[in-house]
């Protein structure tokens, strides 16, 4: 693995950069404010390709890997337009129709994902289950030549905005460990309703809980195999957490280039505030904090796009981790920067506050993650 990235790599960033900053913070806030969506930028983002950059070249996309999106939605959020949906559309969906699922169903989706004409929520996290996938209860059973799905989910994100919803069930004779079965679910679908959760988060991506009471679908509506097991799961779930991992990582370049503009600028003691050690250092160590957590996030991008799936988990969950953690600390130390202006609208680094501390909660817990290191990197027995 280089540590340095390639010139393409390199050209791909500085395009999305600009891309960004045509829209930048006021607009995406004032999105999200006002509740509405940006359908502005997602559908420029994705006519000048850059949503379909991971998409298999025959199905019209770039024919990149997740690094490459990843990227995408790093220096969007660098610019103050964190694309939730692009964690779960190109990310998760995309990659597991293109790795799991039929001819048919590639060809009706990928090239829709690639240009950014379409949106696909994905939908794991039961009220009763939360953390533990296998206490799942969502239901699929056979029925004549199609399926009956029953169950409930809950935060689920941008599903308003969505044109299907991909469902991780069980069939209906599982017993025991699961072993997921992914349905793709019309919004629109007869019996499937869904239902805003209030959040104190602005963004204009929502979440929601969904419920299926006897939703029909016809048998192609199933990716992969019936019992397709976890690793069919995890191969959008390792792509999730790397772009996570890079959401948190533009966020948190975007608070840190806050903080160092205004402690340049700030001046109260005949110098600039930077000057002082007391917030050159903290920023500085955000920084270097920051740094390390996305290299770690490109470590498991580099592994994920070479196959080295078990690889790519270990590292994805620890970037995912260091990122979040980094995040926080940069927009932490971004408000005690700019004092009683950093809680301002004026300055817009207040409002990251809420999103960076979601990434310790979603879309894993730091907790399941330590789990998952003491567990399978450091060989201690299981704790749950």
């Amino acid at each position: 693995m280089s540590f340095t990235e390639t010139e393409e790599r390199r050209a791909l960033r500085a395009a999305v950069a600009e891309l960004g900053a045509k829209y930048g913070s006021p607009y995406y806030v004032e999105k999200a404010r006002a509740g509405e969506k940006t359908d502005e930028l997602w559908a420029e983002a994705g006519r000048l390709g850059y949503l379909g950059v991971n998409v298999p070249e025959e199905y019209g996309g770039g024919g990149g890997g997740i690094g490459d999106l990843a990227a995408v939605c790093e220096e969007l959020a660098a610019a103050g337009c964190p694309l939730l949906l692009m964690v779960v559309s190109p990310a998760i969906c995309a990659t597991i129709i293109a790795r799991s699922g039929t001819e048919g169903q590639r060809k009706h989706w990928l090239p829709r994902f690639a240009d950014g004409s379409v949106k696909m929520a994905f939908a794991i996290t039961e009220p009763d289950a939360g953390s533990n996938a296998h206490r799942i209860t969502t239901t699929a059973r056979r029925d004549g030549d199609g399926w009956v799905l029953n169950g409930q989910k809950t935060f689920i994100s941008g599903v308003d905005e969505s044109d299907a919803v991909l469902f991780v069930c069980r069939t209906e004779d599982q017993k025991g460990n699961l072993r997921p079965s992914l349905f793709i679910v019309p919004t629109d679908a007869p019996g499937f309703v869904f239902t805003p959760i209030d959040m104190e988060i602005v963004s204009p991506e929502k979440q929601f809980v969904c419920h299926l009471d006897d939703v029909r679908l016809p048998y192609d509506a199933l990716v992969g195999a019936e019992d397709g097991g976890l690793l069919q799961l995890f191969a959008g779930l390792n792509p999730e957490r790397i772009m996570a991992s890079a959401m948190g990582a533009g966020i948190g370049r975007l608070a840190l280039g806050k903080a160092t503009a205004y402690a340049k600028d700030r001046q109260v003691f005949r110098t600039p505030i930077g000057a002082h050690q007391g917030l050159a250092h903290p920023l500085a160590a955000a920084k270097i904090e920051l740094e390390l957590a996305r290299l770690m996030g490109q470590k498991a991008a580099a592994l994920y796009d070479e196959g080295d799936d078990l690889g790519a988990g270990e590292a994805a969950n620890m970037a995912k981790y260091a990122t979040a953690e980094a995040a926080i600390h940069c927009v932490d130390q971004a408000i005690q920067t700019h004092g009683g202006n950093g809680l301002t609208t004026e300055y817009g680094v207040g409002m990251l506050a809420g999103v960076v501390r979601l990434m310790r909660i979603a879309p894993v817990s730091r907790e399941m993650i330590l789990n998952f290191v003491a567990q399978h990197s450091l060989g201690l027995p299981k704790s749950y």
